[in-house]
């Protein structure tokens, strides 16, 4: 059995004239994000391991999630492969993952997210909010043959407001 965790980053502001890569969360991703990864705690077997596109907006949402789950940031991998829009990158990562890791947790972006849990995951989202949290369960022992999977929790900041 695998488990996948699939985090999009949390809002992100516009207000800088910055390179995409470099945008930085806004006021409301700064709360979302910790608020998430506290009511995931209790939902979730921790992840094996971590990884969260290089993405500054990204990497803060992981930061801010790994804190509330009580996980060293140390832990943290950051991957370029991740900063992703259509899917195919997130696609090669997930299948690329060493089969001793059962539990996967990955921080990315839109369309990529939405597209993925939609290919694979058996509850149909129409668009992974920001902050939001997804897991997909796999019936597989190989992380290469993920297919359809069961999506067992899909959750967004609005939720518990």
């Amino acid at each position: 059995m695998k488990t996948l965790y699939l985090i999009r980053h949390a809002k992100s502001s516009w207000e800088f004239d910055l390179d995409d890569h470099e945008r930085p969360l806004n006021d409301r991703g700064l709360v979302d994000a910790p608020k998430m990864g506290t009511f995931v705690r209790e939902k979730i077997t921790m992840p094996q391991r971590i990884v969260s596109s290089d993405a500054v907006r990204a990497k803060t949402t992981a930061l801010l999630y790994l804190k509330a789950l009580g996980i060293p940031e140390e832990q943290l991998e950051l991957s370029n492969e991740l900063y992703d829009f259509n899917g195919t990158g997130l696609d090669n990562f997930i299948r690329s993952c060493e089969d001793s890791v059962n539990k996967l947790m990955v921080f990315g972006h839109n369309n990529a997210l939405t597209h993925w849990v939609n290919q694979y995951g058996d509850k149909a989202i129409d668009n992974v909010a920001t902050a939001a949290f997804t897991q997909i369960n796999f019936d597989v022992e190989r992380w290469e043959d993920v297919d359809q999977g069961k999506t067992t929790l899909y959750v967004k900041p609005k939720q518990l407001k």
